[in-house]
């Protein structure tokens, strides 16, 4: 087959690409330059796909002995991820970037491009399996080793996509083999930290970062009956389930800590609470997709588990499709959840798919959103 690795920089990708190349596959090596800034510089392990990442892909490659090339997606990362991610907290969601960088960029213009040039798949260094069914239809499952599992920012995947990808790494029992493999080859990434964060964001300061493109208003926090209890700086720099930061004049009358709420951005207000009162009976959205085949009847509530962040433990829950919507009911209330996240639906070890959180229903009438 002829194969594109995504080459990130780090090591997983580069272990990937060279068992796709021990497979006897005809492998091409591509790293996707997103940022803007193309003298960027990675700080220790912080952001990803900088000019360091770059080279570092391409030492690897060399080693491999294929074809190395760079691609200019930055405009495409823009418009889709960086504008995304903005336009989402303008609105007081927290959107999740990872996701709609493997929705829009990895697994969409990538994969488009690699099909259009002729390539047969895309291979890149999460840590998933593909299995199939005994019809044949391919299926997106969590890889061996829980710990590392990335089954949940890629449930994003639609089956046609799922056709064309690949992922070598699925059944390494552990991170270290990986690094271990990646010594043995000689190549330089194997002791490289993992990236983390926010890539546009290196140097993790979130709130100053959207306050220079969104502004800072000053603003009042209300709790839940309405009463000022303090002031912010800005609505659209918290996040749902925040406690620290919130700088409350206040205190609560019981002393016990409260936490953000709901956001309010048409009316640069914060609404604060306690932490019960963050527990969700329900989520749903309206922008879903599955991972493969659909279920035989999604109208009809079927059990699954939902995991609503990448580390997060999944909960046992009933879903189903109605009036255009994925509804998610946990068994038990989640807390913390917030609009413009991203819920992921497992049965078993599969990913049967994934819904943008838009609305919530609380589990306490007076926390409704």
């Amino acid at each position: 087959m002829k194969i594109l690795a995504a080459m990130s920089g780090g090591v997983d990708s580069a272990v990937a690409a060279a068992r796709a190349v021990d497979a006897g596959h005809e492998v091409v090596g591509v790293h996707l330059a997103l940022s803007r800034m193309p003298g960027t510089l990675r700080t220790g392990s912080r952001g990803c796909c900088t000019i360091e990442d770059s080279m570092d892909a391409q030492r690897a490659a060399n080693i491999m002995g294929i074809p190395y090339y760079v691609w200019d997606f930055s405009e495409r990362f823009k418009e889709d991820v960086v504008d995304d991610f903005i336009a989402e907290y303008e609105a007081g969601r927290t959107p999740n970037p990872c996701m709609r960088c493997n929705e829009k960029i990895k697994f969409a213009a990538l994969l488009e491009k690699a099909i259009d040039l002729g390539f047969d798949a895309v291979v890149t260094g999460h840590y998933a399996a593909i299995r199939e069914d005994e019809h044949g239809n391919r299926e997106l499952h969590r890889a061996a080793d829980w710990a590392k599992d990335q089954s949940y920012v890629l449930g994003v995947l639609t089956a046609e996509q799922l056709k064309h990808c690949m992922f070598p790494l699925a059944d390494t029992p552990s991170k270290a083999e990986v690094r271990a493999e990646a010594a043995e080859r000689g190549f330089s990434v194997a002791s490289k930290p993992d990236s983390h964060d926010i890539c546009f964001i290196p140097d993790g300061d979130t709130r100053g970062w959207l306050a220079e493109r969104l502004g800072a208003e000053p603003g009042i926090i209300l709790d839940r009956e309405g009463n000022k209890v303090g002031k912010h700086e800005g609505a659209a720099a918290f996040t749902i389930g925040q406690r620290k930061g919130l700088n409350l004049g206040i205190p609560s009358v019981d002393g016990r800590p409260r936490y953000v709420l709901d956001i309010q951005p048409k009316q640069n207000t914060v609404v604060v609470g306690p932490r019960e009162a963050l527990d969700l009976a329900e989520i749903a959205g309206s922008r879903f997709s599955w991972a493969g085949l659909p279920p035989a009847d999604a109208a009809t509530p079927f059990a699954c588990h939902v995991q609503v962040r990448a580390h997060s433990d999944p909960v046992s829950a009933l879903a189903h499709v109605e009036t255009g919507e994925l509804i998610i009911r946990p068994d038990v209330p989640l807390n913390g959840v917030s609009t413009g996240q991203t819920a992921v639906v497992y049965v078993g070890t599969r990913v049967l798919g994934q819904c943008t959180i838009d609305r919530t229903v609380s589990a306490a009438p007076l926390a409704a959103h």
